[in-house]
This record gives C-alpha cells, structure tokens and sequence, in this order.
C-alpha cells in the first residue's frame, strides 16, 4: 500500500508531454510493474482458457475418458482461481496508479502556485488551474490505468499467436497478420482525435474561468443589473464548449464503433477457416472450439490497445496544460547569492514613498486612492509583478533576500485573500505549528467568538470551497485570525475590516495592539476606530508620505488627512444608514 499524498511528490520533467508522462511513469514504476505483471497473468489465464477447453473435448468427452475430463475439468477451475485473484490485484495496483499519478499532479500544481504567488493568475487563467484539478487529473490517471491491461494485451496476443501456429500454421499466420491489419483502421482518427480533444481541453478552461470570474463577482453585478448580460455571455461559451465536445464524441463514437466491428469481423474470419478446417479433418472438435475461443478473447487485447492509444491522446493533451503551469517561472526567483540577513526587529523602508515602518510598532497607512495604498502594502511584500531596490528591511534590499525568506519574515494579506475548504482548524493553522491554543488566540483577536459559538462542531466545522458559509464579514474575520496563527515578524494588514461592523472594528482595534507586541504590523485603511488605535500613521499622496504621525495629531494639523478620514468615515456611516 502506498501512503497519499506523497512526502515529495519529486521535481517534474516538463518539457514535454511525452517526457512528463515518462517521469510519472518512472516515478512509480514498482506499482506500474506489479500492475503489468498481474495484467499479463491475469489476460494470459484467458488466453489459455480455449487450449484448455479443446483439450477437456478431444481428451474427455470425444475419447469418452472420464478421468481425463476430469482432470482437465480441475486445470480449467486452477486456471479460473488464478484470472480471478490476479484481476483482483491487476484491479488495486491499477487504483493505485491512477491515483498516485493524481495526487503527484495535484501536488505538482499546488506547490507551484505556492511558489508563483501572485505571479500565476497574471499568466494563467483560474479556469486553466481548476479544469486541472476537475479533469486533467482523470485523464492523466487513466494512462496509467490501462497500462497494466495493455501490457496484458500485448502478452496474451503473442502467447495466443504461439498456440495457433502450433496447431495451424494457416491459422496462425492469419492472426498475426491479420490483427496489425485491423489496427491500420484506427491509426488515422488518432490526430483528429486529439486534436479536437486539445481544442476541448481549451474550451473548458475558458468556460471555467468565466464561471470562476461571475460566481466571484454575483454581488456587484446584482448592483449594477449585469446578470443577463454575463449570463448570456455564459450561456454561448458552454453551447461552443458543447460543440466541441459534440466533435470530439464523434470521432470517439466512430473509434468506439471500430473497436466491436472490426474484431468481430475478425472472429467470424477466423471461425469461417477453422469450420473448413474441421470439416476436412485437419482439425479435431476440440481445437474447433478452442480456435472460437481464442477468436473470441482476441476481442478483449484488440479493443485494449485501441483504449491505450485513445486514453493515451487524451493524457498527451492534459499532460501539456500541466507542463504549461509548471514550466511557468515568478516574477522574481531571487538573488543566485543572497545577503546575509538582517536581524530580527529591523526597520523596514521603502524609499520610493518615503516610508519608514519601525520595527515592533502597529503603523497605518491612508491614502485618498485605497489602490494605491494596497499597491504601496504588495510592494512592501515583495507580492507585485513590478521589482525593485526601494524596499530594505535593515537596510538590505529585499531583491537581495531569498524569497523563501522575504516570504517567511513579511506575510501581506489582501482583501481578496479565501479560506479554503477542509477542517477549519487545520485552514487557521496553515502551518501545522500554531498548535489550537495560538488559534484560539488568533480568534480572539479577530472577534471571532461568536463565530465559534454558533459552530457545534468548532474548529471541526468543516469549511466549504472559498468559506460561502460564513457571510463576508465572518470570512474577513476569519482570515484575521489564519494570519495572525501564523505570527510573522512583519505582518502587512490590507483593509482588514472593511467588512464588519464598528463594534466588531473597535474590539478587533484593540486587540490587536496586544496581539501584535513587539511584532510589526503595517495596516491600509482609513477607519478612525482603527487609526486610533495604532502607533504611527503615515499619509500618502500622489506617491509620497507626505506626513507622519498619530491620528490625532493628523486630524489637527494635516487638512488634507481630516479630509480624506472625515470622508472616509461619513459614507461609511451613510452605508451603514
């Protein structure tokens, strides 16, 4: 048995499909053997199922010899026992391929969407990355499914081939000519095949993301009266995805019809000759029926390498959406020789806007433009397509830092940050260190008792995909809490209470404070109840701090800051209205 998921699911040949298959393969070639070894005993009991017949009729019941139909009566049952127990194994080591190969995937593109951050749905759509997770894996799986079929199906039609030319040269030779010559009928629906299927494949990434975009964006188009014209727009990219789909069955369909035609033409040729052959005696009865028999199982190898070439394509064409994800690269890999690193409880800095964040103080950021302070807070984090030299922290660029540590030391959350779904516990602890004590504390901190309170299972409530069953002010609040567990030594808040009430605000306001102690917390927003509670706040202008201070010093003697707050938080108020 293997344990899934994988502790490392391994670092992936992507440059081509062909050679990432053959690396999945390879990666799990013990099961893949196994399974190709029980699929050659399992079809090779089959195959020799009809000489066992034939021997029992010409032996026993030809002959009239009792014990001799009896002992093949007991070789035909040990044959029985061993197709069954080796297709039951062929069958679990089959699962077990399918699904190591898919969750090695799934590994694959998760650990590189952690790793291209914000980088991949700038060069990626979401529908591409989710039609991943919906159907690529299946596609890829099924490769390796059917190979231990296939590799019985290659075995028994040579073991079958040996039998034949031993009882009949003519007979032989027509099954082994006339298989390949089946085969040429097929070949060319192949390309067309997975050329449609490629063009599919496209379509549904699309149709996906497009569904991705509007479920994420109902509200404001109920707000704007928008839902017929995206429902519209749905509507004709799933009737194109449909078509495609519709092309694509019918060159399956016509495989699919080749697959039972041809070999029972097949059957019926070769039952024709044996019938002429038995007829003039070179034959017994008992070779007769065997001949039938193996006529009839050659339906089954035939059929499976046509299955193999199809699922095949099909794995080809999901196989080059993955390597495209993958051989995706961030926007910034980070220095081949990175600096040392600065101490903990280093200021950070930013000189394009003259930002100074002192080490272990809560600092606010307002700005008359939020975009331009969330884009000031993604800069700070290094979570932005544009790099430069103007962030330090302890006076070393961040670009001369690691990723791996610039990520670990500063954690900027935005407002368009999930949860996931799973065990809410495990979602709040995403780095399995907290431990449920930090947790609880986090909550705390975020207002999120009553959250707890109306779960009866607690941190056992299992979240649903994105948290749709907390309302956005509980998922908000939620989020808080998942980043605050995590504890970073720089902690960058984007508008982190947009979506709760004042009281709520005011409580989260002050708890954070406590929270936060000797850590550093840079928070966007324009709320009094929390600038109030911070210790430094910097306003930002075109570009530029152009003042610091505490929020009651800014209220008095900056016009521009009393402007931009009093606005702030009079609609504020006229929403809550």
């Amino acid at each position: 048995m293997r344990l899934l998921p994988l502790d490392d699911p391994g670092i992936a040949d992507h440059r081509s499909p062909g050679r990432f298959l053959w690396w999945l393969a390879k990666g799990q070639w013990r099961t893949l053997a196994g399974g190709m070894a029980f699929g050659v005993v399992w079809m090779g009991a089959q195959a020799v199922m009809p000489a066992a017949l034939g021997r029992a009729i010409d032996k026993g019941v030809a002959a009239k010899d009792s014990d001799a139909l009896l002992k093949w009566a007991l070789i035909m049952l040990a044959i029985g026992l061993v197709q069954a127990v080796s297709g039951i194994m062929r069958h679990r080591f089959a699962v077990t391929n399918w699904l190591t190969t898919a969750y090695r995937t799934v590994q694959l593109v998760g650990r590189q969407a952690v790793h291209l951050g914000g980088t991949l749905p700038r060069k990626v759509s979401t529908g591409e990355v989710v039609a991943i997770g919906t159907s690529d894996l299946s596609h890829l799986g099924q490769v390796m499914d059917v190979t231990a079929r296939f590799a019985g199906a290659i075995v028994s039609f040579l073991l079958v081939s040996v039998i034949l030319l031993s009882t009949s040269v003519t007979l032989g030779l027509v099954v082994l000519v006339g298989v390949p010559l089946l085969m040429l009928p097929v070949g060319p629906l192949l390309k067309p095949l997975q050329t449609r299927s490629a063009h599919q494949r496209q379509l549904m990434g699309e149709l996906s993301n497009t569904a991705s975009d509007i479920v994420s964006g109902l509200r404001v188009l109920r707000g704007i009266g928008g839902e017929q014209v995206f429902l519209g727009r749905y509507r004709r990219q799933s009737q194109t995805t449909r078509r495609a789909g519709v092309e694509v069955a019918r060159v399956q369909s016509v495989l699919d019809a080749l697959q039972v035609l041809l070999p029972g033409v097949f059957v019926v040729l070769v039952v024709w000759l044996g019938a002429r052959y038995a007829v003039q005696g070179q034959i017994s009865a008992g070779e007769l029926v065997a001949f039938y028999g193996y006529a009839a199982f050659l339906m089954i190898p035939l059929r499976t390498v046509t299955e193999f070439a199809n699922k095949l394509i099909r794995g080809r064409v999901s196989a080059r959406r993955v390597c495209t994800v993958l051989a995706l690269t961030p926007d910034y890999s980070g220095p081949a020789d990175p600096a040392p690193s600065p101490p903990t409880g280093s200021d950070l800095y930013d000189a394009r806007t003259g930002l100074l964040i002192a080490a272990g103080r809560i600092t606010a950021i307002v700005s008359e433009q939020p975009d331009a302070a969330a884009e000031l807070a993604d800069r700070l984090g290094m979570a932005h397509a544009e790099i430069d030299d103007d962030v330090t922290l302890g006076g070393v660029p961040l670009t001369r830092l690691s990723r791996e540590e610039v990520r670990r030391r500063i954690v900027v959350s935005d407002t368009g940050t999930a949860l996931f779904s799973g065990r809410l516990g495990d979602r709040l602890d995403v780095t399995g260190t907290g431990g449920e004590e930090r947790v609880r504390r986090a909550l705390a901190t975020a207002s999120g008792d009553d959250i707890m309170d109306a779960l009866p299972d607690g941190l056992d409530t299992v979240v649903t995909e994105r948290g749709r069953s907390f309302s956005g002010g509980q998922q908000q609040r939620l989020v808080l809490a998942r980043v605050l567990t995590s504890d970073p030594e720089v902690l960058v808040l984007v508008e982190p209470t947009s979506a709760v009430d004042a009281h709520t605000e005011a409580r989260i306001a002050s708890r954070l404070r406590a929270h936060r102690t000797g850590r550093t917390t840079v928070i966007t927003t324009s709320s009094p109840l929390m600038l109030d509670a911070v210790d430094e706040v910097a306003f930002l202008v075109d570009g530029r701090i152009t003042a610091t201070g505490t929020h009651a010093e800014l209220l008095r003697d900056h016009p521009g800051y009393r402007a931009t707050v009093t606005r702030v938080a009079g609609a504020a108020e006229e929403v809550a209205r």
